[in-house]
């Protein structure tokens, strides 16, 4: 059996090429930050375990290339990003302060937020990150507004708006990608297909193969790749991305990929076997890529390990930094209620 992301692999030479335009310092940094994002994932799961996280959260362990080869795809910080619940992987790659993010994360002053928006509502709104949504495919409707603000404006920018496959198959996904069409807006949306929209498989939910197939309806341009190859994910979002400042209106991309942990912390699993997630294990992306860094001689592997203990000391930095941050005054708890 192929796996879903091996079926739409890169090519072997253009995976080379791309990884030598990429470059060392370029490839360790995607590196890096993958190691981060993973370790930031694992702290946020040990810290909800010690109840000093309220609520609940939404792991993307297992799709951090996805995450990293999106946000340098794009121009962070001048381009807008949108994200949905299961977001805490594209704040980091996208260059938000890890810091308040963990500050946000366990309801600190300090954090983006104020404490306010938790692990679902983190929003970075001075590097243009206009946050997360609890809502399924609620980012999407608001992508179309920002990209119409973009057409209104002239500039070069673009909107990625991220959604899971069981976003898809809400009315928003459908009415924002017509409008968009039909407006011929700046929007790159960005389905991260994990295989289950909470505990529904993609095989039970629709009854096509490719959520991108969706996009011809529309008359929108679409590409399907491994959601697990960092530098797949970096060479489809290019494209889209370059073709949208074209001018060619908005691009509907496909990343197939899976996530290791429940929906959210509530969820049992009792929908897949554990086969199904060795399989997938196989796949981890951050292994993946730095295999190929050593084979390109970028890094040899004692590299590869000081990487990864920078990541997680970054993660205990910034627990240490929330767990000194103050609580929200009580004082404040209107502030920013407006009905």
């Amino acid at each position: 059996m192929i796996h879903p992301s091996q079926e739409y692999a890169l090519d072997p030479k253009r995976a080379k090429q791309v990884l030598k335009e990429l470059g060392p310092e370029t490839g360790r940094k995607f590196l890096e930050t993958m190691y981060t994002i993973r370790a930031f994932e694992e702290k946020a799961e040990e810290l909800y375990g010690l109840g000093k996280v309220h609520g609940t959260m939404h792991l993307s362990i297992g799709q951090e290339a996805s995450a990293v080869g999106t946000s340098n795809a794009v121009r962070k910080g001048y381009d807008y990003l949108l994200n949905h619940h299961r977001g805490h992987g594209h704040c980091i790659a996208w260059g938000s302060d890890i810091d308040r993010m963990m500050a946000e994360f366990m309801g600190k002053e300090t954090g983006f937020c104020r404490g306010r928006g938790g692990s679902m509502h983190i929003a970075d709104i001075e590097n243009n990150n206009l946050g997360a949504q609890g809502i399924v495919a609620g980012s999407l409707p608001i992508s179309v507004g920002v990209g119409l603000s973009i057409k209104l404006r002239q500039t070069d920018q673009i909107c990625l708006v991220i959604f899971g496959d069981g976003g898809s198959n809400e009315g928003a996904f459908h009415e924002s990608l017509n409008m968009a069409s039909i407006w011929k807006l700046p929007v790159l949306f960005l389905c991260e297909n994990n295989q289950y929209g909470m505990s529904m498989s993609v095989k039970r939910s629709m009854n096509i193969e490719n959520i991108a197939d969706r996009g011809a309806s529309y008359g929108i341009p679409s590409r399907i790749y491994d959601g697990n190859d960092v530098l797949a994910v970096y060479d489809a979002v290019k494209w889209a991305a370059d073709t949208i400042r074209s001018g060619k209106g908005p691009v509907l991309l496909e990343a197939k990929t899976y996530r290791w942990r429940g929906h959210s912390k509530s969820d049992r699993q009792l929908y897949r076997t554990r086969e199904e997630l060795k399989e997938w294990q196989a796949l981890d992306p951050i292994p993946r890529f730095a295999a190929r860094l050593v084979e390109a001689g970028y890094l040899k592997d004692s590299d590869v390990e000081t990487i990864r203990a920078g990541a997680y000391q970054t993660i205990e930095n910034a627990v240490a930094y929330a767990e000194a941050s103050p609580e929200p005054d009580v004082a404040t708890l209107m502030e920013g209620i407006y009905a």
